[in-house]
């Protein structure tokens, strides 16, 4: 006989609106100047560690919606879609009342997963060169930066990202932001990044964000992070 809990239908039953407003958000596809960039590696590049249907569902859904819902805004405010999106979110004041929640929401979504997808399809290991350096003299080494970032991670409440900031100098901080924020709204750069919300995570790891957090190091891809650690110091990095 099957047996059902409270927390078993209303889990399903939020999945399922979720699900459905993503599907709605992605047939919608309204054209625009944001763009939907393809994953830049197959998307079991990080099985085991991050399944395949996690990626397509995360690539392909959630974030397809992010992209969707900022271009729908666009084509009502097309001033919105005439600046880099960095400059946007590093400026939402500007963004008319009405919509800029719309867009710290899924202006952040799009920067962050961005980001995200570029530093992963690695095979972890430790990073090298002037970025092991930094580590080393802003985070404490690389064993307390990976234990201060997962403990970071772990502390969010509900949904929202861990991050490593990166100024023009080169100087590395730990910062958490809540929902789809990004340091990028605090005028500040990303190095690198991890999404902690449930849906980056949940196929595969149910409600155990610490094994995800610990898992998640196997897939970095440190050539792309010190790239980007390269780029910020010369002034080049946007999102």
């Amino acid at each position: 006989m099957t047996v059902f809990n409270r927390r078993s239908v209303v889990m399903g039953a939020a999945a399922l609106a979720g699900s459905l407003g993503l599907r709605r958000a992605y047939a919608q596809a309204p054209s625009g100047p944001f763009k939907l960039d393809p994953l830049p590696y197959p998307a079991n590049k990080n099985e085991p560690h991050i399944d395949a249907q996690t990626m397509e569902i995360h690539h392909g859904r959630h974030h397809a919606a992010y992209v969707n819902n900022l271009n729908g805004v666009a084509q009502q405010h097309p001033q919105i879609g005439q600046k880099p999106l960095h400059e946007i979110l590093a400026d939402l004041n500007a963004v008319p009342e009405a919509v800029r929640t719309a867009v710290r929401n899924n202006g952040g979504g799009h920067a962050n997963h961005a980001m995200f997808w570029q530093i992963m399809g690695g095979s972890g290991g430790e990073p090298t060169g002037e970025l092991k350096a930094a580590i080393d003299r802003d985070l404490g080494g690389f064993a307390k930066f990976q234990e201060d970032f997962n403990a970071a991670g772990g502390r969010v409440f509900g949904s929202g990202w861990v991050f490593v900031t990166v100024t023009r100098e080169g100087k590395l901080a730990l910062v958490t932001k809540p929902n789809q924020d990004t340091p990028l709204m605090d005028g500040q750069r990303v190095l690198m990044g991890n999404d902690v919300w449930e849906h980056a995570y949940y196929l595969k790891y149910q409600n155990r964000r610490a094994d995800y957090l610990k898992a998640w190091w196997n897939v970095v891809n440190w050539d792309k992070v010190a790239e980007r650690y390269a780029a910020a110091k010369a002034g080049t990095l946007t999102i």
